[in-house]
C-alpha cells in the first residue's frame, strides 16, 4: 500500500455532515457519500457510511446462575444474529433505517425479557436490561468501493460482491514509521517473577478454523459471526466442553492442551475463499483470502510487582472488544505493528509496514485473577489488568499473563482487514484473543516455577 493513499484529508464542512445524516437515519441502506462534494467543496474526502450501534447485553450481565447459563448464552447469540441480519439487510437496501431500528428494537426487547426471565427463575431479576433493547445508527468512515473490491480478477470479484462493502477504510490505516516509539513497560520490582514460559504450538498448518466462540456462545453454530484461528486444542468449536477439551490431542509440543484462537486476517483482494458463501465468511461480510500466519510465538511472562500464582485448569481469557467500534474503546487490547517497529504499537489503526517488514499482531491478556472464578458473566470481571506500576486491584492476585505475538508476511501495497461481525466494519480496534487454560496441573506448576525462578523456559 503506498503512502500515498494516506495522507491526510480535509475536514468535512458541517453542511456535508448534515446532508450525510440525514440520508443515513431516513435512506433505504448504508449510505456512501463523498463529504467534500455535498458541500461543494473542490477536493473529494473520505466518504462516510453508517452502520448499526447497539448496547452490549452481555457486557451488562453480573451474575447468572448456572441452571440459567444455557439459556442465556443462546439468546444473546440470538442478539449478534439480529444485529448481523439488521446489517445486510440495511447494507443490501432492503430496508429503510428508521423502519429496520423499530424491527430491531422489538427483535431485541423479545430475546432481552427472555434473558431476564431465565435469570429470574432461580435469582433476583436483572434491572436494568429492558432499555438495551434499541439501537441506532452510528456513522463511521467508509471504504472506497474502488480499494475494497481491487485485487484478483473480474470474475473473482464478480464472485464475491460482498467485496465493495463493509470497510476497512483508508482512515484505517497509517504508515508506521510515522508513528513515535510509544510501549512503556513497568521497572521490575524487588522480588518480581522475572522468568518466562514459552509454549510452541505451530502456525495453524492444520486449518483448524471456524466462525464458533465457545467462551461467548457455548453451543450456538457461528456464534462469533467471523472466522477463528485456532493453534493448540485440535478439536475446540462451538460443542466443546471441559471434559472433551481435557480428552483432545494438541499441536503444543509440549502437550498443553489449551486453545489458543483469535480472528483470520484476510487480504482484501477480492478473491474468492473457500468460505465466500458460508456463515461467518462471506455471508458474513467476511471476504478476500484467509492468510495463513508466518510466525506464531505463545509466551507466559511474570509481574514485575511480585510472584505469580498458578492458573486454574479451564480458566477462560477474553483480551480486546469484538465490538469496540459501537462499544467504544473501552476493552479495546490488542495492538498492531511491524517487525522491526515494535517499540511503536497502534490500537485503532492498521500498520503500512515498510518493505521487507511483516505485520504484526500483539495480544497483552490480562494478569490478574480474582482466585475463585474460572469465568464470569459477562467474561471479563473474573480477571482485570494490572495497573501501570504492574500491581494488581485489590482481591486479585497475579497469574502468569499470556503474550501472544502473531507476524503475517503481507505483501506490498496490499489492504487486509481482521474479520469482524459484519457491522463492526472491520476496524482494527475490533481485533481479540481467546484462550481456555487446558495446561495440566504439573505443566502449569512447571510454568510458575519457570516464570518465578527467573528462568527462560521451552
Amino acid at each position: 500500500m503506498s503512502q500515498k493513499g494516506h495522507k491526510r484529508r480535509l475536514k468535512p464542512a458541517h453542511k456535508a455532515l448534515a446532508v450525510v445524516s440525514a440520508l443515513v437515519l431516513g435512506g433505504g441502506g448504508v449510505v456512501i457519500v463523498a463529504q467534500g462534494a455535498s458541500a461543494g467543496q473542490g477536493s473529494r474526502t473520505a466518504p462516510v457510511t453508517a452502520t448499526i450501534d447497539c448496547p452490549d447485553v452481555g457486557d451488562q450481565l453480573r451474575a447468572v446462575p448456572d441452571e440459567a447459563r444455557k439459556e442465556v448464552d443462546e439468546n444473546l447469540a440470538k442478539l449478534d444474529t439480529q444485529i448481523a441480519d439488521a446489517y445486510q439487510r440495511l447494507s443490501s437496501g432492503g430496508a429503510s433505517g428508521d423502519a429496520l431500528l423499530g424491527e430491531l428494537k422489538q427483535e431485541r426487547g423479545t430475546t432481552i425479557t427472555r434473558i431476564s426471565d431465565a435469570i429470574a427463575r432461580t435469582a433476583e431479576r436483572p434491572g436494568g436490561l429492558e432499555p438495551l433493547s434499541a439501537c441506532t445508527m452510528k456513522k463511521a468512515a467508509a471504504a472506497d468501493p474502488a480499494d475494497e473490491a481491487g485485487g484478483g480478477s473480474a470474475a473473482a470479484r464478480s464472485a464475491t460482491p460482498q467485496a465493495a462493502k463493509g470497510g476497512p477504510a483508508r482512515s484505517d490505516f497509517v504508515a508506521i514509521g510515522s508513528i513515535r516509539p510509544n510501549v512503556k513497560k513497568p521497572a521490575a520490582r524487588t522480588g518480581a517473577s522475572t522468568g518466562s514460559f514459552v509454549v510452541q504450538c505451530g502456525r495453524n498448518e492444520n486449518r483448524h478454523l471456524n466462525p464458533d466462540n465457545v467462551i461467548v456462545a457455548p453451543g450456538v453454530s457461528n456464534g462469533a459471526h467471523h472466522m477463528h484461528d485456532y493453534v493448540g486444542n485440535k478439536t475446540a468449536d462451538a460443542f466443546s466442553t471441559n471434559k472433551s477439551l481435557a480428552a483432545s490431542g494438541t499441536t503444543c509440543t509440549n502437550g498443553d492442551q489449551s486453545t489458543y484462537y483469535w480472528p483470520v486476517l484476510r487480504l482484501r483482494d477480492g478473491r474468492a475463499e473457500k468460505d465466500a458463501n458460508a456463515p461467518g465468511g462471506g455471508k458474513d461480510a467476511n471476504v478476500g483470502t484467509i492468510l495463513q500466519p508466518k510466525q506464531v510465538t505463545i509466551e507466559f511472562k511474570g509481574s514485575p510487582a511480585g510472584k505469580v500464582t498458578a492458573m486454574p485448569r479451564f480458566l477462560r481469557i477474553i483480551t480486546g472488544d469484538a465490538k469496540a467500534l459501537t462499544n467504544g474503546p473501552g476493552n479495546a487490547n490488542a495492538s498492531w505493528s511491524c517487525t522491526g517497529f515494535e517499540n511503536r504499537q497502534l490500537k485503532d489503526k492498521y500498520p503500512v509496514c515498510p518493505k521487507g517488514s511483516d505485520v504484526v499482531r500483539t495480544f497483552n491478556f490480562q494478569s490478574c485473577w480474582d482466585g475463585k472464578n474460572t469465568d464470569s458473566a459477562n467474561h471479563r470481571t473474573h480477571v482485570a489488568f494490572a495497573d501501570r506500576n504492574g500491581s494488581c486491584p485489590a482481591g486479585f492476585k497475579a497469574i502468569p499473563q499470556l503474550v501472544q505475538r502473531i507476524t503475517y508476511a503481507v505483501p506490498a501495497g496490499s489492504k487486509f482487514a481482521v474479520d469482524s461481525f459484519p457491522e463492526q466494519l472491520h476496524k482494527p480496534g475490533t481485533d481479540h484473543g481467546d484462550f481456555i487454560n487446558v495446561m495440566s496441573n504439573g505443566l502449569m506448576a512447571n510454568a510458575v516455577g519457570c516464570i518465578n525462578g527467573g528462568r527462560a523456559c521451552r
